[in-house]
C-alpha cells in the first residue's frame, strides 16, 4: 500500500510542477501557443486555461491526500 500511495506522491508533484508551468503568467503561456492570446485578453480566460486550471486543481489535490496518506502511515 505504502508503494502504490508514494508512486502516485511522485506522479502527482511531477505533474503538478508540469502543469504549473503550463499556466499563463502576466503576457503569454499556454494559450498564446495555440493562437488564443487575443481573445484571452479581451473575454478573460480561454476555454484551454479553464481546463488547465480544472486539471491542475485535481493534480493539486491529489498530492494534498497522498502527502496526509503517507503522513499517516508513519
Amino acid at each position: 500500500m505504502f508503494v502504490l500511495v508514494a508512486i502516485i506522491q511522485v506522479s502527482s508533484g511531477l505533474g503538478l510542477i508540469f502543469l504549473v508551468l503550463l499556466h499563463s503568467g502576466k503576457g503569454g503561456g499556454l494559450s498564446d501557443m495555440f493562437g488564443g492570446g487575443i481573445g484571452a485578453q479581451t473575454a478573460g480566460s480561454t476555454v484551454v486555461e479553464q481546463n488547465l486550471d480544472r486539471i491542475t486543481i485535481v493534480a493539486a489535490l491529489m498530492f494534498a491526500f497522498t502527502t496526509i496518506a503517507l503522513g499517516l502511515m508513519f
